[in-house]
């Protein structure tokens, strides 16, 4: 199986703000499937069932697969699409934005509504946290004790996660490596051990990569 690479957001997070004297809450949910979003858009329709509006976007799928948003009652076009084009020029996908408004008696206007929609996206992608998604694979590497010192060293020096080192009859070293890198870490390990070294591959797995906040609010 080979695995892809992909944009998502770290947790849960909300964020407010007020425009005009009205408040735009944002709730930002990491999601896995259409019914998981629908659950927590019902949840947040109860939690604030006297705001106005309680509009969404999402996007669902590696390859962002599935998009849907909503203006819930804001004029067409204002609120849904710019939040859901936010998600897709930051190429984040498995993720939801719920923005509440509560109405503060003045108008904002076509461009004013897509400057606050959009702006509100944005603070919540930034509160929850923008993380990529890296395909990886998990490794045992079992040696002979008068060959795990230097291994150790020379794995200490590599791009090459060690996890655990394990003492027994053998040494066992828990390693992580990107999954690009897989007929490489096979030869680095082969040629370091002179073929000595008992190479097992695990599993494959997502490590997070932390993404720096883009500034934008």
């Amino acid at each position: 199986m080979t695995l892809m690479t992909y944009l998502t957001v770290r947790s849960v997070a909300k964020a407010e703000s007020e425009i005009k004297k009205s408040r735009f809450i944002s709730s930002v949910y990491p999601v896995e499937s259409e019914t998981e979003a629908v659950q927590w858009i019902e949840s947040v329709r109860k939690e604030h069932w006297k705001a106005n509006h309680n509009c969404f976007a999402y996007i669902i799928g590696k390859k962002q697969e599935i998009q849907k948003a909503s203006d819930d009652g804001e004029p067409s076009g204002t609120a849904g699409a710019p939040m859901l084009e936010v998600l897709k020029q930051r190429s984040i996908c498995n993720v939801l934005v719920i923005i509440t408004r509560y109405f503060g008696g003045t108008k904002l206007g076509t461009g004013g509504l897509i400057r606050a929609y959009a702006h509100s996206t944005s603070a919540g992608l930034n509160k929850a946290g923008i993380i990529r998604q890296v395909p990886s694979e998990q490794w045992t590497v079992t040696v002979d004790y008068h060959q795990s010192g230097m291994l150790e060293n020379k794995l200490r020096e590599s791009p090459y996660t060690v996890k655990s080192i394990g003492y027994s009859d053998k040494v066992t070293f828990d390693l992580l490596t990107d999954q690009k890198d897989h007929s490489a870490f096979i030869e680095f390990m082969t040629n370091l051990t002179n073929g000595q070294a008992e190479i097992e591959k695990k599993r494959e797995l997502y490590v997070q990569e932390a993404l720096p906040s883009t500034g934008e609010n």
